[in-house]
C-alpha cells in the first residue's frame, strides 16, 4: 500500500503506530511540527500549506485532533477535504470513549470521519501512560497526590501500545473496519486503587484526592491548559464520577488476537 500519514507521529500513540506500521513493512510518515529524523514530515494544524506536502502520495491517515482545541472541526474539516482530494481513502480517528457524535466540539470529528469512504473511530478509555511522562496525573504521581474530580468511580485504563496495535490493523486490514472501537484495559480501577498499585511499585506513598469539578478545572488551568479546554477535561472527570468509564470491552483482543495489557503489568514495566 501507499504511505500512511500518522499525525502526532512522535506522541504517545503516534510513535507506537509508526513503529507498528514499519514492523508490518508498511511505509509510514510521522507528522510533527519539527521533523528531525528520516521518515518524519512537517505538519502544523495552523499552517495549511504543510498539509498538502504531508498528504502527497498517502493512502491512509491516523488522525489526532489539534491538541487543546475545544472546537477542532474548523481545522480538521478542511484537512479531510484536502486529504480526499489528494487520494486518501481511509482515515482512523483517535477519539475517546467519553466522546460520542453528540458531544459538542469533539463529537463533530466522528461525524466528519464517518463521511470518508473507509474509516474507523478509536474510542479508548483513559491511557495508562497518563501515569508517566509529562501528564498532570504523572505529576501527581511524582508529588504523591493525584487530583481528579472522579470521586471513587472506576476507569478501565488502556495501554497506548494496545491502542496503537488496533490502529495499525484499522489502517492496514484489507477490509475497512467502518466502525467504532471502544478500547479498554482488562479491568476497571478507581484512581485510589491505581494509586495504590503505583505506590507499591515505586515504594513511596501516592494517594488520590477527589475534588469538585470546578476545583479540578482550576487545577488543570493552573497547570498551563487553556481555561476553556480545562473545563472540557473537568466535565469528562464529572462523567467518570457518574460511571461513564466503568466498563470493560474485549475489543483489543478481538482485533489484535492478544489480550489487553493489565494496569499491574504496565506499572511493573513502565513506572520507575
Amino acid at each position: 500500500m501507499a504511505d500512511v500519514l500518522v499525525l502526532g507521529g512522535t506522541g504517545t500513540t503516534g510513535r507506537r503506530v509508526v513503529a507498528g506500521l514499519r514492523a508490518a513493512e508498511v511505509p509510514a510518515r510521522a507528522a510533527t511540527r519539527k521533523p528531525s529524523e528520516p521518515g518524519q514530515v512537517r505538519f502544523d494544524w495552523a499552517d495549511r500549506p504543510t498539509h498538502a506536502d504531508a498528504l502527497r502520495g498517502v493512502s491512509a491517515v491516523y488522525l489526532l485532533a489539534p491538541i487543546g482545541e475545544a472546537e477542532p472541526a474548523a481545522l480538521v474539516e478542511p484537512f479531510l477535504a484536502d486529504a480526499q482530494e489528494a487520494g486518501v481513502r481511509r482515515v482512523v480517528l483517535l477519539s475517546s470513549s467519553a466522546v460520542t457524535e453528540d458531544t459538542p466540539g469533539l463529537g463533530d470529528l466522528q461525524r466528519l470521519v464517518r463521511a470518508v469512504p473507509e474509516w474507523a473511530v478509536l474510542r479508548p478509555s483513559w491511557f495508562m501512560q497518563n501515569f508517566t511522562g509529562e501528564h498532570l496525573v504523572a505529576q501527581g504521581v511524582r508529588d504523591g497526590e493525584i487530583v481528579t474530580a472522579t470521586g471513587d468511580a472506576r476507569v478501565a485504563f488502556v495501554d497506548a501500545g494496545d491502542i496503537a496495535a488496533v490502529a495499525v490493523r484499522a489502517l492496514t486490514d484489507p477490509q475497512p473496519h467502518n466502525t467504532e472501537h471502544v478500547l479498554t484495559g482488562p479491568a476497571a480501577l478507581s484512581y485510589a486503587e491505581a494509586a495504590s498499585i503505583v505506590s507499591a511499585r515505586t515504594g513511596w506513598p501516592v494517594r488520590h484526592r477527589a475534588v469538585s469539578t470546578a476545583e479540578f478545572a482550576g487545577h488543570v488551568t493552573a497547570s498551563g491548559v487553556p481555561a476553556e479546554f480545562a473545563r472540557v477535561l473537568a466535565a469528562l472527570d464529572e462523567d467518570i464520577r457518574h460511571g461513564a468509564e466503568d466498563r470493560v470491552t474485549t475489543v483489543v483482543e478481538q482485533v489484535t488476537g492478544r489480550p489487553a495489557r493489565s494496569f499491574e503489568t504496565f506499572a511493573r514495566e513502565e513506572i520507575r
